[in-house]
């Protein structure tokens, strides 16, 4: 039997200011949106960019960077896993999103042109 995989790779920029949630006993848990961009060539020819916006949850851990350094267009390596969540709303109705658990977080360090 196959073992299964649940792995994710993004490069993007960072949609809007994480929000950062300071925990009991130290840690820190931050969410915030990716956008990743895809283009490609329709059937005419023509060039067009895709835009996908991903929910971006991760835990302070070992290895991970200083939250406080991801801003607003920030652009960013992660590796992580897909998550299925489901919740209820403040009226009480059943909802549910999908989103990335970042299990490694890298800020590029930008590289100057010569």
């Amino acid at each position: 039997m196959e073992k299964s995989l649940n792995r994710v790779e993004l490069k993007g920029n960072v949609g809007q200011d994480p929000k950062i949630v300071k925990m009991e006993g130290g840690g820190s848990v931050v969410r915030f949106s990716l956008a990743t961009h895809e283009t490609f060539k329709t059937k005419g020819g023509e060039l067009k960019e895709e835009t996908t916006w991903h929910n971006i949850v991760a835990w302070s851990a070992k290895g991970m960077p200083d939250f406080e350094k991801i801003k607003r267009g920030t652009f960013i390596e992660l590796i992580g896993k897909i998550r299925n969540v489901k919740y209820r709303n403040q009226a009480g109705e059943e909802r549910s999103l999908t989103e990335i658990l970042a299990l490694k977080i890298v800020i590029p360090v930008a590289q100057s042109v010569i």
